[in-house]
Formats: structure tokens, C-alpha cells, sequence
């Protein structure tokens, strides 16, 4: 399964971050926040794969998964939505 910092690579080789964080209104330094921390909210997720053209509710559901503690659930749901997207 890909991950949000798969997205936030993808989206940095197109446009630097300062683009990013005025584009989507955002906070100067939040993409930097979201890569020390290893994962992008689902908003952003969502936000930066409309803007790259990639599935959206595929990058906010793995956006949301990865902010879960790890659980029985969890590790369900990550195998589940590995199998079904295409991203």
C-alpha cells in the first residue's frame, strides 16, 4: 500500500513547498510538520491529490488509516484497502 509521504514526494517533484502551502492555503511550515510526523492529514491528502490528479477518496482513506493507532481494526482495514486501490 502507498503512503501520504508517497503523495507529499510526488507533489514536492512537481512544485516546491512554498507552492504547496499557498495553493492550498496552508500554514507556512505544515508540510514540513507533516513529513517530521509521517503522515499528511487527510485534508491535505485529499487536497494535494486533486491538485496531482490521483484518486481522492483513496489518498483521505489512507491518510486516515495512518493516523489510527495500531489495532486488530486497523491492520484489518490496511490489508482491506490495500487490496481495492489502485494508488
Amino acid at each position: 500500500m502507498q503512503n501520504t509521504m508517497n503523495l507529499l514526494d510526488s507533489a514536492l517533484a512537481v512544485q516546491p513547498a512554498p507552492y504547496w502551502h499557498e495553493k492550498l492555503k496552508l500554514s507556512r511550515n505544515a508540510l514540513h510538520t507533516a513529513k517530521n510526523r509521517g503522515h499528511l492529514s487527510p485534508a491535505i491528502a485529499g487536497a494535494l491529490a486533486e491538485e496531482l490528479g490521483q484518486p481522492v477518496k483513496d489518498w483521505i482513506v489512507i491518510a486516515a488509516l495512518e493516523s489510527e493507532r495500531d489495532s486488530a481494526c486497523k491492520a484489518r482495514m490496511v490489508k482491506r484497502v490495500g487490496r481495492i486501490t489502485s494508488v
